[in-house]
């Protein structure tokens, strides 16, 4: 037992090398104190164990509720489990969430799945034949038109040997003599070299020189160009084998009648990326098939004579062929030209390797953008709302704050009625004659036609509320993805021929995590091993709902956190060993991964 006697006397305070008992402290409100008391606890490793699936999550989803085993076929209740007997009392569940800004971990396994689904699409696995590599592929790049001068850095000839950490000697952002200061006052050139991560790349030269209405107006409808821009190729590439005297092909329909149709087709597959000037840009990987007519489903090689210049050639006529206006806007009767900018790039893809641009190149490429939104323009924020534009909108701000203003403006309800302030005042009726009229709803008394409190509350709901292309204006769509900078396309888009589905892949994984801790016994190249057991399957049903986001205590998030990297540390050594396994086993045999 420890002494509470003092090392030196004391009238009221304590001597300076007391040893008595003092207030213990509260370690729980710092993450190593929180992470402490998690880790002293019995059921410690148990609890580890139960967040594995989201243990690198930095915000996963809690559910709660009852887990039912269940016998398929009959239907009988095997086994019953309720979150209230697990640690925490709740299931961890990964997000999700594909930017990296929100959750690092979930961000690169989507990244990962990504760089799969779009590599699969050119040289096969995952389900996809492995005659695609043969098929003529083309990376594409299709940028926006020019909105106004902005400062960028420029590289005539790069002598580096990685682009992605380019040290050249750039040229002059805008070096001219003819030129000196806009209309409003403002210089007109930069003769700055800018180097890579400069702050005032993407950004106008002058502010009120810049078209910032038909920037987002080119987001919102970047979409549409796309999808015409690849008809028009289809197009193109179906008088192509007209010309060249190859039949059309005849399809059943589900009627049971046959249609004819193109002896070839495109399978593209497109990925957007935000430039730091706010416009958007797609990167495109199109692959050219052929139709089966027994099976239209099926992945075919194009016809013979098809190669891939005739790829390039279809793609760079549409590019220069499609371009529309949009629908009339109070502010622009006549529309907005769509087109594309006169940058587009085509490079046939290499499948074997031999090429500079090769399927593995290209994958990873594409799959960097999964994790990025609009982090190169400088802002991050969630869905806008009436609430919160005004703390990001600026009609006089700067070159991001004038684009979100511009999509809330553009974006307004242009076919409800005039606001109750610019009405007229209805005439005052003749006492007597008319009742005196009161709001049903929040029984408030006006002389107006319509309730100011619920016509104000009416409009906040519309301006903030989700809206659809069937309201007849499409350009509300802007306010709802404001802080996309009117961009509300999806991240990666591809043709259902292209390759496999985010969803297989996890699917995939799912079934791997559930049967990783068993004996697994491989085929061998006559078949299934002999004597093989096949295993009862039952079928597990959720009753969960939504219990909250996060984890509990900050020393919570420390230890799963830390787990998951030791976690990945040691699967990105195995793969290491593995690649060094397979790169120094002689010629003839196969190694086995333990």
């Amino acid at each position: 037992m420890a002494s509470t006697l003092d090392l030196t006397p004391r009238a009221s305070a304590r001597g300076v090398g007391s040893n008595a008992d003092t207030t213990t402290p509260v370690y729980a409100y710092t993450a190593a104190g929180s992470a402490f008391q998690r880790a002293t606890r019995p059921d410690y490793f148990g609890w580890l164990d139960h967040v594995r699936a989201a243990a690198g999550c930095t915000r996963p989803i809690r559910l709660a509720g009852s887990l039912y085993t269940v016998e398929p076929g009959t239907g009988r209740v095997l086994d019953q489990r309720h979150t209230d007997a697990m640690p925490d009392a709740a299931i961890y569940k990964a997000c999700g969430n594909r930017r990296a800004t929100v959750c690092p971990t979930c961000a690169q396994t989507y990244q990962r799945d990504a760089f799969q689904l779009l590599r699969a699409g050119l040289v096969g696995g995952k389900g996809v034949p492995e005659s695609v590599a043969q098929h003529p592929a083309v990376f594409a790049t299709f940028t926006a038109p020019s909105f106004g001068t902005v400062h960028a850095r420029k590289v005539k000839r790069h002598t580096c040997r990685n682009r992605r950490r380019c040290d050249c000697r750039a040229e002059p952002c805008h070096a001219r003599r003819d030129t000196g200061l806009c209309p409003h006052g403002r210089p007109a050139v930069c003769w700055a070299r800018h180097e890579t991560g400069d702050a005032v790349l993407g950004h106008p030269l002058c502010l009120d020189c810049y078209d910032h209405d038909h920037q987002v107006v080119w987001n919102i409808f970047s979409g549409e160009l796309w999808h015409r821009t690849k008809q028009a190729a289809e197009r193109w590439l179906a008088k192509l084998a007209q010309r060249r005297g190859i039949p059309r092909v005849e399809i059943p329909t589900a009627s049971g009648k046959t249609r004819k149709v193109a002896p070839v087709r495109l399978s593209p597959g497109k990925v957007a990326e935000l430039q730091a000037r706010g416009a958007v840009h797609f990167h495109a990987i199109a692959r050219l098939d052929g139709v089966d007519p027994t099976d239209p489903d099926n992945v075919v090689p194009p016809p013979a004579g098809f190669t891939v210049d005739d790829l390039v050639d279809a793609l760079r006529h549409a590019a220069r062929q499609i371009a529309f206006h949009t629908p009339p806007h109070p502010d622009r009767p006549d529309g907005w030209p769509i087109a594309w900018g006169e940058q587009v790039d085509l490079e046939p893809i290499a499948t074997d390797g031999s090429g500079e641009v090769t399927d593995g190149m290209v994958a990873g490429y594409l799959a960097k953008y999964a994790t990025k939104s609009t982090e190169a323009t400088g802002h991050t924020s969630t869905r806008l709302t009436a609430d919160t534009i005004g703390d990001y909108a600026d009609p006089d701000g700067d070159h991001t704050a004038r684009l979100i203003d511009a999509c809330w403006r553009i974006g307004r309800p242009t076919t409800t009625p005039a606001p109750l302030a610019d009405r007229p005042p209805e005439p005052r009726p003749r006492p007597g004659f008319v009742a005196r009229w009161e709001c049903p709803d929040c029984g408030t008394h006006t002389r107006y036609r319509a309730c100011p409190v619920c016509v104000a509350q009416r409009q906040a709901a519309l301006d903030a509320g989700p809206s659809k292309l069937a309201s007849g204006n499409p350009y509300t769509r802007l306010r709802r993805w404001a802080h996309m900078l009117g961009y509300g396309g999806h991240f990666l888009t591809k043709a259902r021929r292209y390759s496999v589905t985010f969803q297989l892949l996890r699917d995939t994984r799912v079934q791997y995590r559930r049967h990783e801790h068993q004996d697994h016994e491989h085929p061998t190249a006559s078949g299934p091993p002999g004597g093989q057991l096949v295993e009862d399957v039952t079928l597990t049903v959720g009753s969960l709902t939504f219990a909250g986001v996060g984890w509990h205590t900050t020393g919570d998030a420390l230890l799963a956190n830390t787990a998951a990297a030791l976690a990945r540390e040691r699967h990105a050594i195995g793969h290491e060993e593995l690649a060094h396994e397979l790169g120094t086993t002689p010629a003839g045999t196969v190694p086995v991964a333990a």
